[in-house]
């Protein structure tokens, strides 16, 4: 049996953990059930020292140290980036409500299958215009940028100004948002695009679903009505 005083310098428990692998801590355990080694300490020191080069157990923690920050460092980098995007939607769907608000959903069921939108578009006067209608046959994309394209028609429509649309469909809200959206989706991007243009001051903000309530009904009053 090797004893902890045959090994001199011993690093302590927590450094020799922190560097050691998954594969040689389970290793030092089996050293330390057969008696081949005293303790856990003694029993890691003698599985790093094999992966080390002779008499370099030192630097092989140092190394392992190393990697170990390198890897932290790349974890908070991630971190910080993640939130910085998610503030950066946050701050783009937030904002004062306008003279004019509106709502879209759209169904497709099954999913490609047919095709059901619901919007809602409110105005500054008490104006209140539902669409809740079939369109089509699709996936649910496209059955989202229908219920868009029907929505920013009815406000044309209707003469509305100061407009702000909100949908839960991250696909289309950030496909709105990109010049080069999806190609699948290029056709319905063009259409909303054109319509987005005449209307003039339009903000596009995503909810989530449990705040579309009334859109989402509509659209699923739609789909209902419509033929098997």
């Amino acid at each position: 049996m090797t004893d902890v005083a045959d090994l001199p310098d011993l690093p302590d428990l927590p450094a020799l953990l922190e560097a050691a692998f998954k594969a040689e801590r389970a290793a030092a355990r089996k050293l330390v059930r057969s008696g081949a080694a005293a303790d856990q300490a003694s029993a890691l020191r003698l599985t790093l020292e094999r992966s080390a080069a002779p008499g370099a157990l030192a630097q092989l923690l140092a190394e392992r140290r190393q990697l170990r920050q390198a890897d932290a460092a790349r974890s908070a980098a991630r971190t910080a980036a993640r939130n910085a995007a998610m503030a950066a939607r946050a701050a783009r769907h937030a904002g004062p409500a306008s003279a004019w608000r509106g709502w879209f959903d759209g169904s497709a069921l099954p999913n490609p299958g047919r095709c059901g939108i619901g919007a809602l578009l409110l105005g500054p006067d008490g104006e209140r215009i539902e669409v809740a209608r079939g369109a089509g046959y699709g996936n649910s994309s496209e059955a989202e940028y229908r219920a868009l394209i029907a929505l920013l028609d009815a406000a044309c429509g209707a003469g509305a100004r100061d407009l702000t649309i909100y949908g839960d469909s991250q696909v289309v809200i950030n496909d709105m948002h990109h010049d080069a959206g999806s190609p699948l989706l290029a056709e319905l991007r063009g259409a909303a695009s054109a319509l987005l243009a005449a209307l003039g001051n339009v903000t596009l903000r995503w909810i989530p679903r449990h705040k579309n309530g009334e859109a989402d009904a509509l659209s699923q009053r739609a789909v209902r009505s419509m033929p098997d």
